[in-house]
Formats: structure tokens, sequence, C-alpha cells
């Protein structure tokens, strides 16, 4: 199997086609059930961290396998992480690297680039944002899919958002003891051309045993069902991991075959900026591509951990340096 595959996507050989119309009335009652204003503030006691989640926001977590907590992210650090993007891209040669990120091909030549970038900061562009020739058809800032995979260690302002004491906070309501964040992304999700991502699970990517895996995904701008929000199976993370994506020595693979899903079992995921959607890494969930003339931004954090849980030796990410937890539950 040739490589080009990311850990944050699973993709499969057919195209999901988009329904505009799709939204319906049942669907919108269904997230705003699952949605929160926002999370309490984190107190300070001589144990250390606390919670900020309410019971009732863990009971629907763990019952849904998704929650929306608005307001989680302030202005200010949406401005700063924007502006540090911008600059970022200003900064970058395009003709440095050409690695196409695409959620169903996959190009053996960028494989080390991508392994590479567990513990880099890489740029990844759109598979659609070049001619035949091999140009960019549109300014390198509109054609980039993706910047990650170590913004939350390499770069003081995503590292300040992502090792923040309402991100430890969060983590320590969902019961983790030593968490790491193992991988951040910054997903762009370009007009015109931003790519659908097909239905998948977190933990198919990122393995502990036993399983770990939560995704904390922050809306740097307002996601709809436009513009390519996330869209979500409710309570499918009840029934378990589906397949792995596996390491070889040969190259990645899946260890079984992708399931098909009825998408009107889907529903959308319509958050303003500021907006985190925590997701169980058992959770199938996917986006669509965008159709609009406005862009998605997005900044991608998936955490583990560490306590009594082991990293699967094949995972795709073989990091060199081990990560620093964010707290460890057994220390001030």
């Amino acid at each position: 199997m040739t490589f080009w595959v990311f850990l944050h996507f699973l993709h499969s050989g057919n195209s999901i086609h988009f329904h505009r119309n799709r939204k319906n009335i049942f669907a919108k009652q269904i997230i705003e059930s699952f949605r929160q204003s926002s999370v309490s503030q984190p107190k300070a006691t001589a144990m250390g961290i606390v919670g900020n989640l309410s019971p009732q926001q863990r009971q629907s977590f763990d019952s849904q396998g998704f929650l929306v907590i608005e307001s989680f992210a302030s202005p200010a650090e949406i401005e700063a992480m924007r502006k540090r993007m911008d600059g970022m891209l200003q900064a970058f040669d395009p003709t440095t690297t050409a690695s196409i990120f695409s959620t169903k091909n996959q190009v053996k030549l960028t494989s080390e680039y991508f392994y590479e970038s567990a513990e880099n900061i890489s740029f990844f562009f759109e598979e659609k944002a070049f001619d035949d020739n091999g140009n960019l058809k549109q300014p390198k800032e509109l054609s980039i899919n993706k910047v990650g995979h170590a913004l939350h260690e390499i770069d003081p302002v995503f590292k300040e958002f992502s090792c923040s004491e309402k991100v430890s906070s969060l983590l320590f309501s969902l019961g983790y003891k030593k968490p790491v964040i193992i991988q951040s992304m910054y997903i762009f999700k370009q007009p015109g051309i931003g790519g659908e991502v097909t239905p998948h699970q977190d933990n198919s990517f990122l393995y502990t045993e036993p399983k770990t895996c939560t995704g904390l995904w922050l809306a740097l701008e307002d996601a709809t069902v436009v513009n390519g929000c996330l869209w979500a199976i409710p309570e499918s993370q009840k029934n378990g991991l589906v397949r792995r994506f596996i390491r070889g020595d040969d190259g990645v693979y899946f260890d079984r075959p992708s399931l098909s899903y009825d998408q009107k079992d889907f529903v959308p995921i319509e958050v303003k900026a500021g907006s985190l959607v925590v997701i169980h890494g058992d959770l199938i969930h996917q986006s669509f591509e965008n159709q609009s003339s406005n862009s998605r931004h997005a900044y991608s954090l998936h955490a583990v951990d560490t306590d009594g849980c082991k990293w699967a030796e094949d995972n795709w990410i073989r990091r060199k340096v081990e990560p620093e937890p964010l707290y460890s539950s057994g220390q001030t």
C-alpha cells in the first residue's frame, strides 16, 4: 500500500457527496442538546489541577461521544494563533517541499517528511492546489491543507494554549492521570479546495493499550455545513474500534477494510469560533469538502494518557524524544 495518510483521518476509495439540504431540525436539536456554554473556571487547590467539566457535561460526553464547549478560547487567543500562523506561512518557502495531504491517496515519496513531522512543524498542501505541471494554482496561503504535528511543543503561541490550565483541567475531568499531547494540527479547510475527511476514529491512528485518545478540535472560525464543519454519529463510540492504522517495515496500512456508513446517521456539529469540540477516540466522525468562499480554520490536538497505558509501537508516530506530560495527578 502506498503512503500518504494522515493520522487524524481515515480514508476510503469512494467519495462522500455532500448534500447541503441534509441539515434538518432534528439534527439541530440533537446538537443543541450536546452544546454547553462554557466550562467552569478551574480552581487551584493544594492537590494541584482539578476538573472543569460539570457532571452534566461529562455525562453528555460519555453518552454521545462528543461535547461542544462554547467560548473555550478567547478572541485574544484565537487572534494570537491565527496571526502566528499567518507569520509562519509568510516565512514558508513552498519550493522546499511539495508534500500533498490527501485523505484518499498516499504518495510514498513524501513518507519520511510525514514521519518526521511528528516532532516538527511541517507544511502540507491540498491535493487540488497544483496544476498539471505541479505549480500552485493560487497563493500558498490558500493552498495549504494543514501544518503539523508539533506546534504544541515548538511554537510558543500554540504551546501556551495547548498546555494551558483549562486544557489540563478538561483532561483531568475526563479521567486522565498523566496526559500528553501527542500531536497538533492547524487545519485550514481552504475555500473551494478544502478536501473531505472520510469517516474515521482517532484511536485508529493513535492507539494505546488500553485506548485513551481524545481529540480536542478548536474552531478558529465559524464552522458550518457549507464550509466543512464536523459531522458525527452520536453514540458510535459505544461500538468500539473498527480498525487500526499500522506502520510496518514497508509502510503503513489498515489492518482491515473500512466499513460503510449510512450518511443519515451523521449529525452536523456547527460551532462558532472559539468553541471546542471534544471527541471520543472511538467516535465515528467526518467532514465534507468546503464548498463555500470562506475558509474554516481550526486547531486540533490529540491527547493520550501515559499512566498505566502503553503506546503501540506500530503507531505511525515513533518519537525520538518522549513528550512531556501536562500534569501528573499524583503531584502537586
